[in-house]
């Protein structure tokens, strides 16, 4: 029953998805060089409430800097740098269904070359998993297209070596990118339901809805190009599977290089 959303519950979530969006707008516009993560966590939380949500839907994550490369990272209090990244993994819930987004950009409003260079390939990354989202693919379709565009793109910056197939059946990748690439959502961030039904993937049928969020999250290392590390991008949104192309239910949360810098743009000049 909880696998498979019906329109009452759908409008539902449509909804707490708009409220979150709102408040990564809010965020982006509060943020700057100098503030703490926990005053842009305040800005997110003040706007789930302020539109009627009834709580955040899972502990926020706002993590600057080298906190983006921490999965679970839930601290909070950094001041955040001139020249970091600041990831925010935050969504509200709203009569009991959750929201679930993140986002990740420049704490100054512009990226830098590495930043985007590891944006870009963690955005194709999503967009390669939202193409496999539709009825008719199994659940683990969209991950497999997160993980292949991922490994071509870490050996393109040379972040991993040798040939793809290698890559992807030693799994070296996971060095750099180490989660599953979405889960189910509604009534719990992480909801009910079997992935797998008699030891295969589990079909995708019109009614669910689930996360795509693939990342990339660099460490410093031995072999890593200085000009990536402590660079952690993920990119997270809720989508509702149809029998054509996923609808994207977070679509109002900024996305794009050239939208994010846009909006914090505006924001600094006002």
């Amino acid at each position: 029953m909880r696998l498979l959303k019906d329109e009452a519950e759908l409008a539902t979530m449509r909804r707490a998805a708009g409220i979150s969006a709102d408040a990564h707008r809010r965020a982006m516009r509060a943020t700057r060089p100098g503030r703490f993560e926990y005053e842009i966590e305040a800005e997110l939380l003040y706007a789930f409430r302020r539109q009627g949500a009834q709580f955040p839907a899972y502990t926020p994550i706002v993590a600057s800097g080298a906190n983006a490369c921490v999965l679970h990272y839930v601290g909070n209090d950094a001041r955040m740098a001139d020249g970091e990244l600041l990831l925010i993994d935050a969504g509200c819930e709203l009569d009991g269904y959750a929201s679930d987004i993140t986002r990740t950009f420049p704490v100054n409003g512009r990226f830098s070359g590495p930043q985007r260079e590891i944006y870009g390939l963690v955005l194709e990354a999503q967009k390669a998993a939202m193409s496999q989202t539709r009825a008719g693919r199994n659940w683990n379709e969209p991950h497999d297209a997160a993980v292949k565009t991922l490994t071509q793109g870490m050996l393109d910056l040379g972040l991993l070596c040798g040939s793809l197939d290698e890559a992807l059946a030693n799994e070296t990748y996971r060095r750099f990118y180490m989660h599953r690439t979405g889960h189910w959502l509604g009534l719990d961030v992480h909801d009910a339901g079997d992935y797998k039904s008699n030891g295969e993937w589990r079909p995708l049928v019109p009614g669910m809805v689930l996360t795509v969020e693939p990342g990339l999250y660099v460490r410093p290392g031995e072999g890593v190009p200085e000009a990536y590390w402590n660079i952690g991008v993920r990119i997270e949104d809720d989508v509702l599977v149809t029998n054509g192309d996923c609808e994207v239910i977070t679509h109002e949360t900024p996305k794009s290089i050239d939208d994010i810098e846009a909006l914090m743009r505006d924001s600094t000049a006002a």
